[in-house]
């Protein structure tokens, strides 16, 4: 979006950036949910202080949420039910979005001058639905 010049408004580079936050946030809780993994003392959490050896369970994980994002309660609690009920679906988003700007990095090095995003966008969405390796596989392709 940042590219094609959707987010020259400060308002809407806020917005972006506060989803942003969420999908980070959204791997963090679910990963220590699922895991059962306890909070480190010092680390990207908060630091010392947010809830050291506690294992992730609901509890510690809308509080994390209402430290780091600004959502209110109804949907901090949504979020956390979405999660618990969806095992993997925001570790899922991030890999495909990762694979995506990979492929895309690729392709815009390999054509240099000759790159146009909004042709290699109309191409690989082209390719339909896809699974991560296949993705792969077709943005390596020259």
């Amino acid at each position: 979006m940042d590219e094609l010049g959707f987010l020259t408004d400060p308002a809407r580079r806020l917005g972006h950036l506060d989803k942003q936050m969420l999908r980070i946030i959204r791997v963090i809780v679910d990963i220590g949910m699922h895991l059962g993994l306890a909070i480190p003392a010092d680390s990207a959490t908060g630091g010392a202080g947010f809830h050291p050896g506690e294992r992730w369970t609901p509890e510690p994980a809308t509080a994390f949420m209402a430290a780091h994002h600004g959502s209110d309660i109804p949907r901090r609690t949504s979020e956390i039910s979405r999660y618990l009920g969806w095992p993997g679906q925001a570790i899922g988003y991030k890999l495909g979005e990762r694979t995506w700007l990979d492929g895309r990095e690729a392709a815009r090095h390999r054509l240099g001058a000759d790159f146009d995003l909004r042709a290699w966008h109309t191409g690989v969405l082209a390719q339909g639905s896809l699974g991560l390796a296949d993705l792969a596989a077709r943005l390596a392709r020259p």
